[in-house]
């Protein structure tokens, strides 16, 4: 699982170093292949190609005429791509998404369990302190159990 924000640097070439903590559970669990990719232009999502392959599978049991399905596909694949992992650790985030999310410099990598989020650290900075957690969020995971 990966877990907890580890602040790196996406370089001039759009190579992100993937931190040290994060590349531990590749290096145990996945292959060196990533789908990257983002369903909102906004933020860089990171997936294992085993994990991406399952997300894959759970679509193809919809229906091709499914407008959600469809939406999902054409944004993911839009801004998506397949990238293997370089001998130094670095993974190349897809131009037309660096350019969109604005990742470029210093940018914040969070952990979200199966896959990796990149932001760009002012926009994830403004949205925390924007964001607050509601008495919503704290009911929905007083619901969880958690």
């Amino acid at each position: 699982m990966f877990r907890g924000n580890h602040p790196t640097r996406v370089d001039e070439k759009g190579r992100l170093k993937v931190p040290a903590e994060f590349k531990r559970v590749i290096d145990e669990k996945y292959a060196q292949k990533f789908y990257i990719t983002s369903v909102d232009g906004n933020i860089a999502q990171v997936y294992p190609f085993e994990e991406w392959e399952r997300i894959e599978q759970k679509l193809a049991a919809l229906s091709t005429y499914n407008p959600t399905r469809k939406k999902f596909l054409n944004r993911t694949n839009y801004y998506g791509q397949v990238v293997e992992m370089d001998g130094q650790g670095r993974l190349l985030i897809p131009q037309i998404l660096r350019e969109s999310a604005q990742i470029r410099g210093e940018v914040a990598v969070l952990g979200n369990l199966t896959y990796l989020e990149v932001r760009n650290l002012e926009a994830l900075d403004k949205e925390m302190k924007e964001q607050a957690f509601s008495d919503e969020d704290f009911k929905t995971l007083d619901e969880l159990g958690i």
